[in-house]
């Protein structure tokens, strides 16, 4: 829960509330209670305004998941779709972009131009296996240099994840992770 609250948002509105408290106790003459309204609230004040002049916000679904997908999450997804996952899905403090140190990583953010934008997410099934779906706005970066690295993204994503890219109109990319065969039986006999 604490992952898609603000800390931005949470510092201005404590802050803000604090600095409030501390004018109003000033000018009624209330030196303690002015004292801490001072104290605490202009450095909440503060820090909200630095977090939030930083902050990058969460990823939604563009496609709301059926419990038939939620069940096949429970079973099949691996350490990595889960975590890829969690980490879009909350506010991000201090990064330009979601995923930018791994597109760096993986060669396909050679410039913060050119870097392709994470826009949404959703969980599907794909021939009776979890799937996690990545939706990319990529104006810069053409579907053969994904392609290009789509070996390097296999093994970057770890075991029991195969990477599937698409292209469902110009400058868009959908980058599937695929939990594999071999994730799904050793979910099965579990």
């Amino acid at each position: 829960m604490l992952r898609q609250i603000s800390l931005g948002s949470l510092g201005l509105s404590l802050g803000g509330i604090l600095t409030v408290i501390g004018f109003v106790a000033y000018f009624n003459g209330n030196a303690t209670l002015n004292l801490a309204g001072f104290f605490y609230g202009i450095p909440l004040l503060l820090g909200g305004l630095a977090l939030k002049a930083a902050e990058l916000k969460p990823i939604t679904y563009t496609q709301q998941p059926t419990e038939v997908v939620l069940q096949l999450r429970d079973r099949q997804a691996t350490t990595t779709q889960n975590q890829v996952r969690q980490d879009v899905m909350r506010y991000r403090y201090g990064q330009e972009a979601h995923l930018d140190s791994t597109l760096k990583h993986l060669g396909l953010s050679p410039t913060d131009d050119e870097r392709p934008i994470l826009t949404g997410l959703r969980e599907v099934e794909t021939e009776g296996a979890y799937t996690l779906v990545l939706e990319f706005d990529s104006p810069l970066m053409p579907l053969e240099k994904w392609v290009a690295k789509q070996d390097k993204m296999n093994g970057f994503f770890g075991p029991g994840v195969r990477v599937a890219i698409s292209q469902p109109q110009e400058s868009k990319i959908e980058l599937a992770l695929i939990a594999t065969d071999s994730n799904r039986t050793e979910a099965a006999t579990s």
